[in-house]
């Protein structure tokens, strides 16, 4: 038995260091791709058992892998070196709520979800809304820097964040931000951590904001003939003055998907749909839906659809949540990314994407969170078929560098992990990259946190296929 893992089971209890070969594939992978053994799974419940561990394996030099509920898209608990899982899933889900102060205090293992729940009975909200925040923990948030439908109005997770406490690479427990809603004190080492993918330590608790639940919505549709016309409507909604909380698209082939899978009385023909949502005071929600209607009528929208009640509107919402599983009948497989583009370059990407569609012959469907120019570009595949997966694989390079053509990113809220790191470069240039490497090994000289993730290894390519 290696000399650290002695160490582990010297102040752990055996049952949470996990060493069967059973136990070790099942923190194999998350919900991209790819398949890496670490060598033990180590469950924690409270930072000094962190800091513990990560001082051991500091001290060792063993590799460590934070991981909350493994929905990552991008690959960001894979244990791509073996090494330590550090699973965080176990740790009481503590939620203290200041609903005068509006703020809430949590641990890493709280679903995203629950905290808004939390909220709610207090007549507030936490705003980021990830599709996946009912299986998704807020440490996983935290480092991905998720978003959401409702970031179009409230921003990402990020923007809710107000202090942490984290543990440091060496062991060390640190606090970064506080409790107040203005703080200079400073470099800001709260934004640094968050969207930093586990690179740089490990979040033990979060301190977010809260705010006041509107007190009405009110949720339309709009069906198009053209995508070029949806995001002309988009773009005219929003310079319009009016800012919805959310502003979702589906293409053709997500509606069919939909209808084909649980209908809902979707506009099957036509060529794109908006799904949006208003917030507000219901006088406010009166004056902006006619305000919308008008621009839709005058981009040329198809047709304009007001829900009738509560009931039908939460329809629509469902639809949009069932476009993954839909589109996952179309073939076993499923790349799923979010390249983003600013929001008037939309039609402009989406036609480089029926280009990339008919140029690698692959299945390829768009939704996402049109309103900040965040797509979601879906290859629908078999991972069985190697040759396939060779195609994808050139057709997901060309469509982050079409992305990063008009303007875009490489990610708007997937984060990189394995899957993006080869094409940092592109996005930041040598230089650009090198600055955020000499950030990271300042704060983990060792190496240790969660590496083979945004930081691209020499000659490394995007691989889906065996």
């Amino acid at each position: 038995m290696e000399q650290w893992l002695k160490e582990l089971l010297g102040f752990l209890p055996e049952k949470r260091v996990l060493t069967s070969l059973a136990d070790r594939h099942s923190y194999s992978f998350d919900a991209s791709f790819g398949e890496y053994l670490p060598d033990a799974v180590v469950q924690v419940k409270e930072k000094r058992e962190v800091a513990s561990v990560l001082k051991i394996a500091n001290r060792f030099q063993v590799p460590v892998y934070p991981r909350g509920s493994g929905t990552c898209l991008s690959g960001g608990p894979l244990p791509v070196h073996g090494g330590i899982v550090l699973d965080m899933s176990q740790w009481p889900a503590d939620i203290n709520l200041r609903p005068r102060d509006l703020t809430v205090t949590v641990a890493p293992s709280v679903l995203t979800s629950n905290i808004n729940k939390a909220a709610e009975e207090h007549g507030l909200m936490y705003a980021p809304d990830p599709s996946s925040a009912h299986v998704a923990t807020i440490g996983g948030n935290l480092a991905e820097n998720s978003g959401g439908p409702r970031g179009l109005k409230y921003g990402v997770t990020k923007d809710h964040v107000l202090g942490l406490e984290i543990v440091t690479p060496e062991g060390e427990i640190i606090k970064t931000g506080g409790q107040t809603i203005k703080n200079v004190t400073g470099i800001d080492l709260t934004k640094l951590i968050i969207g930093s993918e586990g690179t740089l330590g490990v979040i033990v608790e979060a301190t977010l904001k809260l705010m006041p639940k509107p007190p009405a919505v009110q949720t339309m549709m709009v069906a198009f003939d053209g995508v070029r016309k949806a995001g002309e409507a988009i773009s005219q909604t929003l310079t319009s003055g009016i800012l919805p909380a959310k502003m979702e698209f589906m293409d053709q082939a997500c509606i069919v998907a939909v209808e084909n899978f649980q209908p809902v009385g979707l506009p099957v023909d036509a060529a794109a749909v908006i799904i949006i949502e208003l917030d507000g005071h219901p006088e406010t929600l009166r004056i902006e839906r006619k305000l919308i209607e008008e621009i839709m009528q005058e981009v040329g929208a198809e047709e304009v659809i007001i829900p009738k009640s509560d009931e039908e509107a939460a329809r629509l919402w469902h639809a949009r949540k069932q476009v993954s599983p839909a589109i996952a009948k179309i073939k076993p497989t499923k790349v799923s990314e979010d390249a983003t583009v600013p929001r008037s370059k939309i039609p402009d990407f989406m036609d480089r994407l029926q280009d990339i569609k008919e140029k690698y012959n692959v299945e390829v469907v768009a939704f996402g969170h049109a309103g900040d120019g965040n797509l979601h570009p879906n290859v629908l595949c078999d991972k069985r078929d190697v040759e396939e997966m060779k195609r994808v694989e050139l057709a997901v390079e060309e469509m982050f560098q079409a992305a990063l053509d008009l303007g875009g990113t490489l990610s708007g809220e997937h984060g990189i992990g394995t899957m993006k790191a080869p094409f940092m470069e592109l996005e930041l240039g040598e230089i650009g990259l090198e600055m955020m490497k000499r950030i990271k090994d300042s704060w983990d000289p060792n190496g240790i946190m969660n590496p083979g993730k945004i930081f691209p290894e020499k000659g490394q390519k995007l691989v889906l296929h065996k």
